[in-house]
């Protein structure tokens, strides 16, 4: 709010005008005035923070800026021009800046609960946009091969061959990215399953290493379909290992987070999708929940379930037993 001080009739005039246009919401009217009135009296601390007032309600931050500090600078033990220098800095998102300036401003007016709420306010905001950093950040460096890195010993100990095992690893990590970098800017992904080829023995003429199964999930019948064209699929197309990658709220059957015991979902009504890997040696199962944050979408920590309790699809490749 504009400030009402006494001063020369002349230059009270002025300064009163300013400050019926300024309680009326016309504030460049409100900082014309001001300026008139700053030329016929140029120290007076009261019409520099006016119009720093009125410059903030036009959004032109920088020359308000400028008023705050000349109000500061020609009175500096009235918290007046402090509080006007951190609301424009609060504008401005320089919310570091703009609760130093509030401090200064609480310590020449303990008293003001103005300046308190503004502090209140400014030290949310501090957090909010420090939390909403860390969301983005998350969202922007995707690295699953972190999150996957206790897998490796069990699949290196399946697959004897370090070269084999790292390619399943490799195609494991990048299914999983490509999925979550998809839900971070659409908030979906396609129900898809992912083969990983052989290099030598696939007609890739012929076989894709991606199958949309986007009608698999309706009823029983459409399930069992689908997984017999899989386990078909897996075998004709020499693949080493799959990769099944869900959203959770397109499942109408098998709703495997419905259960006791065993089965008991613990991720309640968490959206999210599942990722299945399979392959002759080795199958394992994740829930990638998801949470909204700040306005953006974020994918949590992949969530290792009990495959034999809550499943998406049977095991589509012939179970390789180890040699005895």
């Amino acid at each position: 709010m504009a400030e009402t001080k006494e001063g020369s009739g002349s230059e009270m005039s002025l300064k009163d005008q300013g400050n019926e246009f300024f309680k009326s919401g016309k504030y460049l009217k409100a900082a014309a005035l001001y300026t008139q009135a700053i030329k016929q009296d140029p120290s007076n601390p009261t019409l520099y923070s006016n119009r720093a007032a009125a410059l903030l309600q036009l959004d032109k931050l920088n020359k308000a800026l400028d008023d705050a500090e000349m109000t500061i600078k020609l009175k500096p033990q009235w918290e007046k021009g402090y509080f006007r220098k951190g609301s424009i800095l609060e504008a401005m998102k320089r919310y570091d800046d703009a609760l130093a300036a509030f401090q200064i401003a609480l310590q020449y007016n303990p008293q003001s609960q103005e300046v308190s709420k503004k502090i209140k306010k400014i030290n949310q905001l501090v957090r909010d946009s420090k939390r909403a950093q860390e969301v983005e950040n998350m969202r922007s460096n995707v690295d699953m091969a972190k999150h996957l890195d206790t897998f490796k010993p069990e699949m290196s100990g399946k697959y004897g061959s370090e070269e084999c095992w790292k390619d399943m690893f490799l195609f494991l990590v990048e299914t999983m990215e490509t999925a979550v970098k998809s839900w971070h800017e659409t908030s979906s992904v396609d129900a898809r399953v992912y083969f990983l080829l052989d290099k030598e023995k696939t007609q890739t003429d012929k076989y894709a290493p991606v199958v949309n199964i986007d009608k698999a999930f309706e009823s029983p019948h459409t399930h069992s379909n689908c997984f017999s064209f899989l386990r078909q699929y897996a075998e004709e197309s020499f693949s080493k290992a799959a990769c099944l990658v869900t959203p959770k709220n397109i499942i109408a059957y098998p709703q495997v987070w419905k259960g006791q015991g065993s089965r008991k979902w613990k991720h309640a009504q968490s959206d999210g999708f599942f990722v299945q890997f399979e392959s002759p040696s080795l199958r394992k199962l994740w829930f990638i929940p998801s949470s909204n944050e700040k306005g953006q979408t974020l994918c949590r920590e992949p969530d290792v379930l009990d495959i034999g309790a809550h499943e998406v699809l049977p095991r589509l490749f012939k179970e390789k037993l180890p040699r005895s």
